[in-house]
């Protein structure tokens, strides 16, 4: 709705700074300076004791030296009471008796019908907190008794009651002077079949409802019959009720959030009445339906990250998924959802009761990001015990990140499922842990099954780990490190073809084992060199310069997908099979201290076998090489160092040749 010209600057000088500001602090009289309109207080929008938040009535403006928070009187009500811009303008209108302008002529009948039934919702909780001091309430009253709620705390959350009788609430309405047809568009009451008026809520302890405006706009119900047809019951769709778009509890709620509290969604009144009691003031709950996209949408206005806490029963995970579900699709940078789980029959009305309001902040502080959840929904009690669990596994996980539309989300919920995918099936990529400075982005620790932390397994022995990195071969291996590395950085398209690869590749040249951790952890970032680029310049750098790397064209960020993947994979199977080859040589010299046979020999001529394949370039020539019985060509030297080998073990000794 636009505003005509002047309006706001009219009620900027209808209102008095001061006067709205003061309703929200305590003046610092020693400070303040009222004949100038000079006032001092600490300040309303963060926690101080000294009076740093100074309003100047003549300019109309508020400033805090602490938080630096400033604006007008309609920033002010805006922050203050964490109210979007029409609705501080509204309510600032109404203080400075204003009239707010109409849309059109049918707009202006249309709100003049609301503010009707809005009366008429008005006289209604009025009667029904009447009702509740009646003696036919005496059973209401003592429900209300046993769940600790004092005669302020039902003042404070308008409790009433419904007694049982077909017409009390509509003759009373009538009686002062509303139409029945009103009353019936109300929701109030309701038409039977045949035409008579009958009241909707009999026998309940009620709850009235009000929109972020404070304007009563519906009831809820508790049934005192054990055998009701609904424990809880929430009035029609109105043209002032639209349960799917509202809250209960949410301008208060609003209000606390905006002072810091964190937005809480319990699942029912009586959930958010023991909450916002115990100190958890910026809690709301879904109007008798499951959380629906608007008030999702709703929430997030509120806050940046709810809590939606949930009772630990199956139908509470139940409630819980599928607010997941409903979530992923509208996920924004800076919006998500965190679940706080309550422990197994217990409400949070319970738990404040059982154990007090600390046990309740543990829960909302453990509370799990939406991705966890997620997680555990596809995980809990199946097993993966074969390569097709494992596939159905990652299918599932595929389509619901399919559905994230923001890509930056997707990417980051990518990431932080392929950490958990790795732990649990047992495979820690970062397991030698970040160095240099790096640290993984975000909360994430690698943990166990059961919540212990994952504890990798190193791949090898630390004295061959010793033995490979002093190996005569070093050099060598270092230089198709920085191949591999290289061909990552510059064509990030083919790390999940050689993901699997890299994970169990132990790399061993300056900064190369920080890169890889770096490349595998980033690797959809929309830039990766970038990214490399501020977490770690120099092995990235060093990378990328290496003489080899700038002279080899199928390495460059240009060069062609198919010959660069060649490249890669020619890398990565000749450092393999260098490295096993080594290995069983060093294998071997341990047991030449003991019996061995004539396997040591196959053994060697096996990892000599495949050293000499992946050797085997499109630009190899054959060389020195002989013809093993299978057809595989073997690398002469090796097989002469396999012989040697042979020849220098005493078969009938177990020992060297003298």
């Amino acid at each position: 709705m636009s505003l005509p010209p002047g309006f706001l600057d009219e009620l900027r000088t209808r209102v008095t700074l001061s006067q709205i500001v003061g309703r929200k602090v305590t003046w610092d009289m020693r400070k303040s300076n009222m004949a100038k309109g000079d006032w001092w207080a600490p300040c309303p929008f963060h926690q101080e004791k000294s009076a740093s938040f100074h309003v100047d009535d003549r300019k109309g403006f508020y400033y805090c030296f602490g938080c630096h928070a400033k604006g007008d009187v309609l920033t002010f009500v805006k922050e203050a009471e964490n109210l979007p811009f029409m609705e501080a303008v509204e309510s600032l209108a109404r203080e400075a008796g204003m009239t707010m302008p109409a849309r059109d002529p049918k707009a202006a009948e249309r709100a003049d019908h609301r503010t009707q039934l809005a009366q008429v919702m008005e006289e209604a909780v009025k009667w029904f907190r009447l009702q509740l001091k009646t003696s036919a309430a005496a059973e209401a009253r003592a429900y209300i008794a046993k769940r600790s709620l004092s005669e302020a705390a039902q003042d404070r959350w308008e409790i009433g009651f419904a007694p049982d009788q077909r017409q009390a609430l509509f003759q009373s309405l009538q009686q002062k002077g509303h139409s029945a047809d009103l009353i019936v568009e109300s929701g109030l009451c309701a038409k039977a079949d045949d035409g008579s008026i009958y009241d909707r809520f009999r026998g309940r302890i009620i709850f009235p409802i009000r929109d972020g405006r404070g304007r009563a706009i519906s009831l809820g119900g508790r049934a005192m019959d054990p055998n009701a047809r609904a424990k809880y019951l929430n009035g029609p769709e109105t043209p002032l009720f639209d349960k799917g778009r509202n809250l209960f509890n949410q301008a208060p709620a609003r209000e606390a959030a905006g002072k810091g509290l964190p937005l809480i969604v319990a699942e029912g009144y009586m959930d958010v009445i023991a909450l916002s009691e115990a100190g958890f003031r910026a809690t709301v709950a879904p109007l008798g339906t499951a959380v629906t996209e608007d008030q999702l949408r709703l929430l997030w206005r509120i806050a940046d990250e709810p809590i939606i806490a949930l009772d630990g029963d199956a139908a509470g995970i139940r409630a819980a998924l599928r607010v997941v579900d409903l979530a992923l699709p509208l996920l924004e940078a800076g919006k998500g959802l965190r679940f706080a789980v309550l422990p197994a029959g217990l409400d949070p009305d319970d738990l404040i009761k059982q154990q007090g309001a600390p046990a309740m902040q543990k829960v909302l502080d453990d509370a799990q990001p939406m991705v966890r959840l997620l997680w555990q929904r596809e995980t809990e009690g199946r097993d993966f015990d074969s390569p097709e669990r494992k596939a159905a596994l990652d299918k599932s996980l595929r389509a619901a990140l399919a559905r994230i539309a923001d890509p930056f989300i997707r990417d980051h919920y990518a990431a932080e499922i392929k950490d958990l995918r790795a732990d649990l099936f047992g495979r820690n990529r970062r397991s030698q842990g970040p160095a240099q400075g790096f640290q993984p982005r975000g909360p994430f620790v690698p943990r166990g099954r059961f919540g212990a932390p994952f504890q990798p397994i190193a791949p090898l022995s630390s004295t061959k780990q010793s033995l490979l990195a002093t190996a005569p071969d070093t050099a060598q291996d270092s230089l198709r490190e920085a191949v591999i590395l290289a061909g990552c950085i510059n064509h990030p398209h083919l790390i999940p073809r050689f993901e699997s690869a890299l994970e169990r590749l132990e790399f061993h040249g300056p900064g190369h084992d920080v890169l890889r951790n770096l490349i595998l952890y980033h690797q959809t970032a929309p830039d990766l060199l970038a990214t490399l680029m501020a977490e770690a310049p120099l092995p990235t750098e060093a990378a990328l310069l290496h003489p080899h790397v700038r002279i080899t064209q199928a390495l460059s960020p240009k060069a062609d997908p198919v010959q660069a993947e060649g490249c890669l994979a020619e890398a990565l199977a000749r450092l393999q099979a260098d490295r096993a080859h080594r290995l069983e040589i060093l294998d071997a010299e341990d047991d030449l201290g003991g019996v061995a046979d004539e396997g040591l020999t196959w053994r060697l001529s096996k990892a000599a076998e495949a050293r000499h394949t992946a050797a085997r370039g499109p630009q190899d020539t054959k060389g020195d090489s002989v013809l093993a019985p299978n057809g595989v060509e073997l690398d002469r030297d090796e097989l002469d160092r396999a012989r040697k080998l042979h020849d220098s073990i005493d078969f009938t000794r177990g020992g060297r040749k003298h």
